[in-house]
Parts: C-alpha cells; sequence; structure tokens
C-alpha cells in the first residue's frame, strides 16, 4: 500500500532553504560589483525578477510527475535542438540574434537576451536519461555488445546538439555537455572494458593537444581550423604574466582580487582591484576579496551542500529514469562550479562559464532553476510504501 503525504511532508524544504541562500549571497555580491560602474545598470532588480522567474519555473516544473518527463523527453530534446537551429540560421540582419564577445549564441527578445544553450543542458539530460532508460529494458542481458551500442546511442545524442553549439563558438558550454554525458556513461553502468581505454585515449589526445597547441600552433592553425584566440587562451592561462596587456590581464586581476583578500577579506564594498565581468564570470573574485579566504570557503561549503543533498535524492529514488536525470544535473553543477572557480584562481583555463546560482544572468539562472525543478519535481513524486525495506536496514 502506497504512504500517502501532504504537501509539507513531500515538498524539499532544505533545497528550497539551499536556494534561498543562493538568492542572498548573489545579491550581496552583485551588488557588490556593480560599485565599478562598468555598465551603469542595477542589477540587482534584475536578478531579483530572474529569481522570481525561476522560483515559477520550479513549480510549473513541480507540477509534473517523473513518468510524463520520460514520455516527453524526446519532445523536449528536440524543442531544444530546434532553437539551436534556428539560432544559427536567422540572419543577424533581422535583430533577433545577438552576437556577444564573437559568439552567436543569443536571441535578442524584448524580455531580454536568452542563450537557448543553457536550457539546452537540461532537455539533452532529459533525452539521455530517457534513452539509457529504454536501453536497459530491451537489454536485460548487459554485454559488451550491448554497452557498445548505447555508447553510440549517446554518442549521436550528443552530437547534435554539440555541432551547433561548437559553431558559435562556445567552448565552456560543449564542456559542461561532455561532462553531463561522461558522468552518465559511468552512471549507465557501461563496463570498464569500454569506459578505461576511451578515458585514456581522451588524456591521450587532450595532453597532445595542449603540447601542440604550445610548440605547433601553425600546424594546428593550417589543418585543423584554429584560430589564435584560442592559442591565446592557453598561452595566458600557462603564464599570463606574459600578455598581461591582453589576455592574460582578466587571469592576473582575478587572481590579485583573490590573493589581496587573505584570510577575512576586505568587507562589503572595500574592493581595490578593478576584474572586469565581475558581476557575471568573475563574480567568485568579488567575493575572495571583499571576504577573503572566509567568506570563499563558505561558498565553497554551501555549494558541496547543495551536490550532496542532491546526490542524497538521487540514492533514495527507486526508478532509474529519476535517477539519471538528477545524476545528470548534478555532474551538470558539479563541472560548472569546478570550472568557474577553477578558472578564476588559474587551475583552468577561462571558458565562460558562470558561477551556478550566484552570477548574474538571466538565462544562466533560469536553466539553473528548470534543473533544480526537475529535483523537486522527482522528490516531490516520490513513492514511498508502507511495507517497503527500510533504507536504513
Amino acid at each position: 500500500m502506497e504512504n500517502k503525504k501532504g504537501f509539507a511532508d513531500r515538498f524539499d524544504w532544505t533545497l528550497a532553504f539551499i536556494i534561498l541562500l543562493f538568492l542572498i549571497i548573489s545579491l550581496f555580491a552583485i551588488s557588490s560589483a556593480q560599485t565599478t560602474g562598468q555598465y551603469g545598470i542595477n542589477f540587482i532588480p534584475k536578478q531579483l525578477v530572474w529569481y522570481i522567474i525561476g522560483s515559477i519555473i520550479i513549480g510549473f516544473v513541480m507540477f509534473f510527475e517523473p513518468e510524463q518527463y520520460k514520455k516527453l523527453s524526446w519532445y523536449i530534446y528536440g524543442i531544444g535542438v530546434f532553437l539551436l537551429i534556428v539560432l544559427f540560421l536567422l540572419p543577424d540582419s533581422l535583430g533577433l540574434v545577438k552576437p556577444m564577445n564573437g559568439a552567436k549564441s543569443w536571441f535578442h527578445l524584448p524580455i531580454g537576451d536568452i542563450q537557448p544553450a543553457e536550457f539546452m543542458k537540461t532537455f539533452y539530460i532529459l533525452g539521455l536519461a530517457r534513452l539509457i532508460t529504454m536501453h536497459h529494458e530491451k537489454n536485460l542481458i548487459k554485454t559488451v555488445k550491448t554497452d557498445l551500442i548505447l555508447l553510440g546511442k549517446m554518442g549521436v545524442t550528443l552530437i547534435v546538439p554539440l555541432a551547433f553549439i561548437m559553431t558559435q563558438p562556445d567552448l565552456g558550454t560543449s564542456l559542461v555537455f561532455l561532462a553531463i554525458t561522461v558522468a552518465l556513461i559511468i552512471v549507465a553502468g557501461i563496463t570498464w572494458k569500454i569506459i578505461l581505454p576511451i578515458f585514456l585515449g581522451g588524456v591521450g589526445i587532450g595532453g597532445l593537444l595542449l603540447w601542440m597547441a604550445v610548440y605547433m600552433q601553425d600546424f594546428l592553425a593550417d589543418n585543423f581550423g584554429f584560430n589564435p584566440y584560442q592559442f591565446a587562451r592557453i598561452y595566458s592561462w600557462l603564464d599570463p604574466y606574459s600578455y598581461a596587456n591582453d589576455e592574460g590581464m582578466h587571469l592576473i586581476t582575478s587572481l590579485n582580487a583573490i590573493g589581496s583578500g587573505e584570510i577575512f577579506g576586505k568587507g562589503y564594498g572595500e574592493r581595490i582591484v578593478y576584474v572586469p565581468e565581475n558581476h557575471t564570470d568573475f563574480i567568485f573574485a568579488v567575493i575572495g576579496e571583499e571576504y577573503g579566504f572566509v567568506g570563499a570557503s563558505i561558498v565553497v561549503s554551501l555549494y558541496f551542500l547543495l551536490i550532496f543533498h542532491l546526490t542524497k535524492i538521487t540514492l533514495q529514488l527507486k526508478d532509474a529514469y529519476s535517477t539519471y536525470v538528477c545524476a545528470g544535473i548534478i555532474a551538470m553543477i558539479t563541472f560548472h562550479v569546478f570550472e568557474n572557480i577553477g578558472m578564476t584562481i588559474q587551475l583552468l583555463p577561462i571558458t565562460g562559464i558562470p558561477l551556478p546560482f550566484i552570477s548574474y544572468g538571466g538565462s544562466s539562472l533560469m536553466g539553473n532553476m528548470l534543473a533544480i525543478g526537475l529535483v523537486f519535481s522527482m522528490k516531490f513524486h516520490h513513492r514511498t510504501y508502507m511495507f517497503a525495506k527500510n533504507e536504513d536496514d
């Protein structure tokens, strides 16, 4: 017999409280960041509006059950791909597409600039989760052959959106899609006989490309179409002080800001180091300078708490589809956090990935809230039974 619970018992109040804490941190950080007057715009009301819209999205998404998302997964995935195709085909002259920093990634709409790739991440997770679930239901006995077939299906599902995102170009978002795919390959239970050679091959190819980018730039440019700015990003990451007046300036100012915060920071609004884009991709530099190691550690700990809580929810779910969806969302958020913070402290190259729930940006925030809404839905509609085995037994 099913053990029915009321709304208060089924709603995830802990997750809601964590998102509320991110809202508070975001408003404080953006409020301080914009005191530099870089754009002459007050981003606080806009960020608050995006959070309100994101909350509405969570409420709407939570209304539907996981089984409904499972049935609609490919339609939702198709809508995302359609938007990427339209973005690719629309000419700039119509005014509906807004190129930024050399990337054709945004629709220019009356409500604001919308980046469809941010929503496609979650749409892709839904489609991939459906694919893996259906594959396992049809292949009850796992073999190397069935795993290879699954891997091929996942590869095709990835290539379709990735092809359009890479043409924008948007390396950072492309890496997010790869991170989601790798995580779901592991969770899907594909044998290590396949995963290990692919992983080692990927590491080898990545290392070779990095070596060639440093010592064989002309070969890569002539034969693979690499652009000078892509090499410059690598050089400025490895040795930013040799490019202090150009590509390395952003990283240097970020390192100076975070380092100058020391242990306890300079306090709210007491920043000295000017960091470009400090309200979006480099919001962590603001936190590091004003609140120091302690403040930055609190933010990182809050992300750890979020990921831990999402993982706990995932382990409690009984159906495979919901598990795969939540695992993909965990991978997406984790990679965003690791890459954004890593690029501000020279651990990773700068890719333009925002810090989830804190950086200013409507598309990024709504995309993440959409993903969190799915987790709320999985938890809210999760069914328990009176005579089910206790998980603690």
